[in-house]
C-alpha cells in the first residue's frame, strides 16, 4: 500500500458514518435527529451512554433540560451536554505540506489550483485553513472545522510558535541577523516577538531560519522588507510542535489526539 493511500484511509468508519448521518439530516431537516444520536456523533459517548446522560437531566436543548427519550433536534439547535456545547459533526484536524503553485486564498478560476484540490483527496468534510500562509509560500498549514481552536490559534494573543526557512535575494549581514536576535522588532508600530533567528547550517547566508510568535498576515516579508531584503522563497517547517517529518510536499495527514491537545494548550 502506498503512503498516499495509507494517509487517506486513516479517517475512521465511525467518522464517515457520523458525517453521513449529518448529511442525511440536512436533506431531511424536518425530521431532525434523535438527541442520543446527535450526542454520539459529537464523539462524547455512545448512544446508550447518551441516553443515561439525557435521563439524568444533563442535556439541554436551546436552554431547556431534556429528559425525553427519542427527542429530536435540528442541526442549528444549541445542545449543551454535561455543561458543554457540542456539535454533531466530528471535529477533524488535517495538516498539509503545501506545495508551490497552490493558492490558499483567492479566485480558483484564475489560478486553476488551490489547496482545497489537495485537501479533498483526504477528507470530504468541509474544513477551513487556520490563519494564513502566503499564496507563494510552501510548508505546513492546518485545516479544521473546529471553530473554537481555529479562532484561538489565529488570535493576536496566541502563543503559537512558527518556524520558517527564508530564502532572501541577497546574503544577510551579521548586523541584521543580530537585529533579529534581539527578540523583538517593530512592524507598523507593533512589536513582533522573534524567538530565534540564525543562518541555516551548510547553506548560503541568504538562507535564514526564523521562529516567531505572531499571527499577523505576511509578517515574514514585512520583517525582511524593513531590513532591506526581499523574500524569494518562504517555507513554514514547524507549526507549534508539528513538523514536516514524514509528510512529503503536497500531502496531508490527520493530527493525532495528542497533537490536537497540545495545540489546545497554547
Amino acid at each position: 500500500m502506498t503512503k498516499s493511500k495509507s494517509y487517506k484511509q486513516k479517517k475512521s468508519g465511525k467518522q464517515q458514518k457520523a458525517k453521513a448521518a449529518v448529511d442525511q439530516q440536512t436533506k431531511n431537516a424536518a425530521n431532525g435527529m434523535r438527541l442520543n444520536k446527535y450526542i454520539a456523533n459529537s464523539g462524547k459517548c455512545s448512544r446508550r451512554d447518551a441516553d443515561i446522560f439525557i435521563a439524568s437531566g444533563n442535556v439541554k436543548v436551546n436552554g431547556k433540560v431534556i429528559t425525553e427519550m427519542g427527542y429530536r433536534v435540528q442541526l442549528d439547535d444549541e445542545v449543551i451536554f454535561d455543561g458543554q456545547r457540542i456539535d454533531p459533526a466530528p471535529k477533524e484536524y488535517v495538516i498539509m505540506n503545501k506545495p508551490k503553485g497552490f493558492l490558499v486564498t483567492g479566485n480558483p478560476n484564475k489560478s486553476g489550483r488551490t489547496v482545497m484540490d489537495i485537501l479533498t483527496q483526504y477528507t470530504k468534510t468541509k474544513l477551513a485553513p487556520v490563519g494564513k500562509l502566503d499564496n507563494s509560500a510552501t510548508g505546513l498549514i492546518l485545516f479544521t472545522n473546529d471553530g473554537t481552536l481555529s479562532k484561538k490559534l489565529a488570535s493576536s494573543k496566541s502563543k503559537l510558535k512558527q518556524l520558517f526557512d527564508v530564502n532572501l535575494n541577497k546574503p544577510m549581514s551579521l548586523e541584521d541577523l543580530r537585529t533579529l536576535q534581539k527578540e523583538k522588532i517593530f512592524i507598523g508600530g507593533k512589536p513582533v516577538i522573534i524567538n530565534d533567528a540564525d543562518y541555516v547550517k551548510n547553506k548560503p547566508k541568504r538562507n535564514i531560519g526564523i521562529e516567531i510568535t505572531s499571527t499577523e498576515d505576511h509578517i515574514i516579508p514585512k520583517i525582511m522588507t524593513k531590513l532591506g531584503y526581499e523574500v524569494e522563497k518562504l517555507d513554514r517547517v514547524k507549526y507549534g510542535e508539528i513538523t514536516k517529518k514524514d509528510l512529503p510536499r503536497g500531502m496531508c495527514r490527520h493530527l493525532s489526539k495528542q497533537e490536537v491537545i497540545n495545540l489546545g494548550l497554547l
